[in-house]
Parts: C-alpha cells; sequence; structure tokens
C-alpha cells in the first residue's frame, strides 16, 4: 500500500505564491507517476501537473508558465510550486501516485486565493 501525505496549502492573495509538498510511504516502487490535481464543489478533478521517475513533466495548459512540478526521488517527495496565483486555482489539491500497483490518492489540501 501506499500513503500520500499533502502539505503547504492555506490562504494567498491573487498574485501570491504557495510550495505545495507530498511525501509518499509504503510500497511505492522506483517506477512511478506522481502529480497533482485539483477539485473545486461540484466540479470533476482535474489534472494539474505529472511528473515521471525520470522527471518528465505534463502540464494542465490552465497553470502552464506558473507552476512548477519537481520531485526528490530519495525522499519521495513531490512538489507543486505555484506561483501568480490566481482566484480560480483555489481549489482542494490532491496529490497522485500511479504505480505498477495501482492508483493512489492524498486526502487533499486546501488552496485559496483570494484578497
Amino acid at each position: 500500500q501506499v500513503q500520500l501525505v499533502e502539505s503547504g496549502g492555506g490562504l494567498v492573495q491573487p498574485g501570491g505564491s504557495l510550495r505545495l509538498s507530498c511525501a509518499a510511504s509504503g510500497s511505492i516502487s522506483s517506477m512511478n507517476i506522481m502529480g497533482w490535481y485539483r477539485q473545486v464543489p461540484e466540479k470533476q478533478r482535474e489534472l494539474v501537473a505529472t511528473i515521471r521517475s525520470g522527471s518528465s513533466t505534463n502540464y494542465a495548459d490552465s497553470i502552464k508558465g506558473r507552476f512548477t512540478i519537481s520531485r526528490d526521488n530519495a525522499k519521495n517527495t513531490v512538489y507543486l510550486q505555484m506561483n501568480s496565483l490566481k482566484p480560480e486555482d483555489s481549489a482542494v489539491y490532491y496529490c497522485y501516485l500511479r504505480n505498477v500497483l495501482g492508483n493512489y490518492w492524498g486526502q487533499g489540501t486546501q488552496v485559496t486565493v483570494s484578497s
């Protein structure tokens, strides 16, 4: 089993920055994809960014140029650096991991962008 523990969410003003972290533990496997999804009430969960073990990345168009995903394989941790935040970025952000055994989700961390 895999456990994902997220941190770094909170309240930030428009134009500000936050850095989310997600630490994975358990039967992770060295071959995996980690990433971030986000969801607002009554909406579908949407992809934000993913990163493979070899550090190749994929981003949603809505956040390209503003967010950066990275990972520390030694620490089994993925990060999401969020800059130039907009109110429409407000959502619950979920950490995600996919390996040969299954798909795993974190508990979610709230990001609110507001004045």
